[in-house]
């Protein structure tokens, strides 16, 4: 889905990392081999999983003179970064998309392989479609990009933004359970503490929209404690986390986008791997033999004397290990659930909104879109309205046709930007949490209790087998930036165990 993504409150979105989808651009790396092409190979480092955090290993593993073999389940590499063919012969970004300020990662790595970023267009109104009511708002001004709710709403939220980053700052990201609070926080929602704080309805309208905008879950189903890490995560070495850097356009995480769709970044990054990248070879156990591994994916077995595994922890839970996981690290993949995420992109001749004084930026207390982006290309040659369907509106509607999710977004970007938006010339759906190798988006997210009980098991080796995956990384989790920081990390960390 890692946001980099969306839109809420002065609070708004961003990168969504996800799986496969019909008539993905560029699904194949460059050179990459399949997993037909070779029965077997003996390597140091199998790394299973061909998203950003896998290739990154990869790529540093080489670096240090080691060999390595990269399986990827999909017909393609990028994970949860796709870019989806449009009718008009472009393409939308289905998946992660956007690249903000302290995103430093990420733009190194795309700097590296001559991906540039553009503007996430920006300019002109945003709009708030509340009670059935359609407010255009600037945001250039003192609130910046806060929904105009009402005077009590806005003062109450501020304070509620305010507390929530003075709480995070005293989480540490590596370890947020050893936090002074971590036993209290850890056993209250991040509802519960909403409903005590959150006091004014209009405040708890914008909480909970950044909430689902920011994890593609309601907020009874967080922790407290995993919502503060989280905005503590939303940073780097150099710069506190905050919620308003997670969810703003302008100076936050949805800042940029890329030239060329985000899975330019992966694919470019996997060209270089060359046939070390083995794609449709979906990984189904990992066995150690003597002092190294024998993983099997449909069509190849590996020898390696290291395995890192880059994937969510519910799918990684999915492999067959022998021997046995750790207790912990089982428990804990079987207590982290994926987000529940949709990316609708309707396609226009124009972007029409722009001429209306709108920057294609709107959010809602209803339907089943509740914040959009304008995804038109940065020549403008063609319009594109992009809304998520998170949380509780996209498992409404996961078990619906495309047709019936079309007709509904689209009665929704009627709302919001008036009946030109009715008739697009294509449309294009991606339900993470109907795809097979991802079951949702944009991150594995913690439930009260799960990281003080077992949050050590995120990152600790099981024997010869390592963990990435953008859920184990200390700065923007759940982002494409995290991805990479996982990636860099576990190959020093396999590098310094070979020796």
């Amino acid at each position: 889905m890692a946001r980099e993504r969306q839109h809420s409150p002065r609070l708004s979105r961003r990168s969504l990392l996800g799986g496969a989808a019909a008539g993905a651009v560029g699904l194949t790396a460059v050179s990459a081999g399949t997993a037909s092409a070779a029965a077997s190979r003996t390597v140091d480092v199998a790394i299973v999983g061909g998203g950003i955090a896998g290739l990154t290993a990869a790529r540093d593993l080489v670096a240090g003179g080691r060999t390595v073999a990269v399986l990827e389940a999909r017909d393609r590499v990028g994970g949860r970064v796709v870019n989806l063919k449009l009718a008009n012969g472009g393409f939308t970004e289905g998946g992660g998309e956007f690249i903000g300020p302290t995103q430093n990662r990420i733009k190194a790595l795309a700097d590296s392989l001559g991906v540039a970023t553009f503007t996430t267009y920006n300019t002109g109104n945003n709009l708030l479609y509340k009670d059935g009511k359609r407010t255009p708002y600037d945001t250039s001004g003192l609130l910046g990009s806060v929904p105009p709710v009402d005077a009590a709403g806005l003062a109450n939220a501020a304070i509620v933004q305010s507390e929530l980053d003075s709480m995070a700052a005293t989480v540490p990201v590596d370890t947020p359970w050893t936090a002074a609070k971590a036993a209290e926080w850890d056993k209250q929602t991040f509802e519960s503490w909403l409903n005590a704080n959150a006091i004014v309805p209009s405040a708890k309208f914008l909480l909970d929209l950044a909430c689902t905008s920011i994890f593609s879950a309601q907020p009874r189903e967080l922790s407290l404690l995993y919502v503060l890490y989280y905005i503590a995560a939303a940073g780097d070495e150099s710069h506190a986390g905050t919620l308003e850097r997670l969810t703003d356009t302008a100076g936050g995480a949805q800042e940029s986008r890329f030239v060329g769709g985000s899975q330019q970044v992966p694919i470019k990054l996997a060209a270089t791997l060359g046939d070390r990248v083995v794609l449709s070879a979906p990984v189904r156990s990992i066995a150690r033999s003597g002092s190294a591994y024998v993983v099997t994916a449909d069509g190849i077995t590996v020898n390696a004397t290291r395995v890192v595994v880059a994937l969510p922890p519910p799918l990684a839970a999915r492999i067959s290990y022998d021997p046995l996981l750790p207790a912990a690290r089982d428990q804990l993949t079987q207590r982290m659930p994926m987000g529940s995420i949709g990316k609708a992109i309707a396609v226009y001749d124009t972007p029409f909104w722009r001429a209306d004084g709108l920057n294609g930026q709107a959010v809602s207390d209803s339907g089943v879109v509740r914040s959009t982006f304008d995804n038109s290309p940065p020549d403008a040659s063609y319009g594109a309205l992009m809304g998520f369907i998170e949380a509780d509106e996209i498992r409404a509607y996961d078990a619906a046709s495309e047709a019936d999710v079309k007709t509904a977004v689209l009665a929704d970007y009627a709302n919001y930007f008036g009946d030109k938006a009715k008739s697009p010339t294509s449309f294009v759906l991606q339900r993470w949490d109907n795809e097979g190798f991802s079951r949702g988006g944009p991150v594995a997210y913690a439930p009260p209790g799960v990281l003080t009980e077992y949050g050590a098991a995120l990152r600790q080796p099981a024997g010869g087998i390592h963990w990435a995956g953008t859920e184990t990384s200390t700065f923007w989790t759940g982002y494409m930036d995290g991805a990479v920081r996982s990636g860099e990390r576990v190959a020093k960390e396999v590098l310094a165990a070979l020796g």
